[in-house]
């Protein structure tokens, strides 16, 4: 599974959305549901499902999926590796 994918089905559950779909280009306001505080639990989610800590800076850091998915993946390596997820 790409960490597309992995990230696409942390996003789905936390939204309770099987058919949620989104690109490098989604931004937080094309998901139903995503506000300022639906932003702080997604990261908190993110963190949980990746083991990683993101930590303050990512609530207000990205501005697209594919933002998130660069700080996600620049986490992991600075952690010691991809964990298994491929790009």
């Amino acid at each position: 599974m790409t960490l597309h994918e992995r990230l696409q089905e942390v996003l789905r559950t936390f939204f309770n959305d099987d058919e949620l779909v989104v690109t490098a280009e989604t931004v937080p306001a094309d998901v139903p549901g995503w506000d300022s505080l639906a932003q702080v639990n997604v990261v908190f989610a993110i963190e949980e499902a990746f083991g990683i800590e993101l930590g303050d800076e990512a609530l207000s850091r990205f501005a697209s999926i594919g933002e998130l998915e660069r700080q996600i993946t620049a986490r992991l390596k600075s952690q010691g590796g991809q964990r298994d997820i491929a790009n």
